[in-house]
């Protein structure tokens, strides 16, 4: 395992930041970690980097304890806060220089971290002087600068428009084909294109951990969005398995279905016993931004 966190737990005095979280990240996963602000996720990201300890629980990465073994910890992790610190007035390169002194690695490496994250036309240029997304690439070539087996992004994408932002995640899904990759964001579309799993967090209890495959399978409750030709009341909504129906609009209904089976062609029969036309008729899957607000919002 790249990553093995166990019963891990922060206070922060009274405040309990995390409460027993435990979990394991494969090598070679791109692993999402999401919740809501003030959740936990900085603060568990921080510990796996030894930028924090833990007040109880374990945590390993690549078979080095964090708090044993902080130095192999950090030479083995790349990692990317959510606030990038740069020395804006330093050059692109000077600045890859001065880290990589930093972490003894050879000179050599500077330009082909410059390359793979698509920093040349702008590495002769003083980090200041750079776009956000550029700066981001420049945080991200610091962390790749040892060639570290595992990554740590902390809200990578952050305040990137929608061009960078696609860049960004290009980039991190290019680098993850060969390491493990633990990012945190709030974009569910991110998570969606990038990872292969995802783990939830909320109150400082993890409430989910999936696979993305896992979760775009049917599940047996179905969601269906109908339109009629006029309105009805919910009361005459009488058709088979049906769990709710949510009055969206003057005409338009969600309706819940416990089945297995594909409902649409029951609702079509409902409509043409009692004399309404259907203008529009969507099957609608649960999607992660979902998924995310029922398990985030239940405490």
């Amino acid at each position: 395992m790249s990553i093995v966190v166990e019963n891990i737990s922060k206070f922060y005095g009274e405040q309990k930041a995390l409460n027993s979280v435990s979990f394991s990240v494969k090598k070679g996963e791109i692993v999402g970690f999401l919740g809501p602000n003030g959740a936990g996720k900085s603060t568990l990201m921080k510990i796996l980097t030894t930028y924090l300890t833990s007040d109880d629980g374990k945590a390993e990465v690549n078979e080095f304890d964090v708090i044993a073994e902080p130095k192999k910890v950090q030479q083995s992790v790349g990692y990317l806060p959510e606030h990038n610190p740069l020395y804006l007035d330093l050059y692109v390169k000077e600045y890859l220089v001065f880290n990589a002194d930093v972490y003894n690695v050879s000179k050599s490496r500077i330009n082909e971290v410059i390359e793979l994250t698509g920093l040349t036309p702008e590495s002769h240029k003083k980090i200041g002087q750079l776009s956000k997304g550029y700066r981001q690439r420049v945080g991200l070539a610091c962390a790749l600068l040892h060639d570290p087996e595992v990554l740590i992004l902390d809200e990578p994408t952050t305040g990137l428009d929608p061009n960078q932002l696609v860049e960004i995640r290009e980039l991190i899904k290019n680098v993850g084909k060969n390491k493990t990759v633990f990012l945190s964001t709030h974009i569910m579309q991110e998570v969606e294109a990038i990872c292969d799993r995802i783990l939830i967090i909320n109150k400082g209890e993890l409430v989910e951990d999936k696979s993305i495959s896992n979760l775009k399978q049917k599940t047996i409750e179905q969601l269906i969005e109908v339109e009629f030709d006029k309105a009805i009341e919910k009361e005459s909504i009488q058709i088979s398995s049906l769990l709710l129906a949510n009055k969206v609009s003057e005409n338009v209904w969600e309706l819940t279905f416990e089945s297995e089976t594909d409902m649409r062609s029951q609702v079509f029969d409902f409509a043409q016993n009692n004399n309404l036309k259907i203008l529009q008729l969507n099957l609608k899957s649960k999607n992660l931004e979902q998924i995310f607000r029922e398990k985030t919002s239940k405490k």
